[in-house]
């Protein structure tokens, strides 16, 4: 028997019944599903301090166990002493099973790990069905080693949903477990 991540299991058997039948849809391939999570960490003091971005692409590997990639400047901006092409951030794009695995640690890991914790934020979405969501201090992985890092950087973490508006997509992240602040409250879409 081949490995099925835990939510990828607990979606196919539970949640796409739910969403169908909560929001009526005639067929199960209407609900929305998970595409990618992206996971964009953006050092504009790599400038000045290249062994930033090297520090950067390190750390994203280490969370979402996959290479991450730099992202490059696209116009030169001279008051920020910066040129066309220079690296200046790090991403990394989750499919499939490592996308699920990632999602399952960073909601029964990494979140409960933030200081003064109360929920996420449910203003993150985008008009569109996609959710993002930012993260202040990469040190909530357990994958990053507190004694080896030299600055607190903090994430952006982007699910992107193939639903068609909010109020599904935000249905579909709170089936998956992910702890909103207003849980009981209805968002207008």
């Amino acid at each position: 028997m081949t490995y099925i991540p835990r939510l990828k299991a607990k979606y196919s058997d539970e949640i796409l019944n739910t969403l169908k039948e909560k929001f009526q849809y005639k067929s199960i391939m209407q609900a929305p599903r998970l595409e990618k999570i992206v996971l964009s960490q953006g050092v504009g003091a790599a400038v000045a301090d290249k062994k930033l971005i090297d520090n950067a692409l390190e750390e994203l590997s280490l969370i979402s166990g996959q290479q991450a990639v730099p992202t490059k400047s696209r116009k030169d901006i001279s008051n920020f002493k910066l040129r066309k092409g220079m690296p200046i951030g790090a991403k990394v794009t989750l499919r499939g099973r490592r996308m699920y695995e990632f999602l399952d640690r960073l909601i029964s890991i990494s979140l409960p790990r933030i200081r003064d914790f109360r929920g996420i934020n449910d203003k993150g979405f985008d008009g569109r069905g996609n959710y993002n969501l930012g993260i202040d201090e990469q040190i909530i992985f357990p994958e990053i080693d507190i004694d080896k890092i030299n600055k607190i950087t903090g994430l952006a973490i982007t699910f992107v949903t193939t639903a068609d508006n909010d109020v599904e997509a935000l249905e579909l992240l709170k089936q998956f477990g992910l702890p909103f602040k207003n849980q009981n409250t209805e968002q207008n879409g």
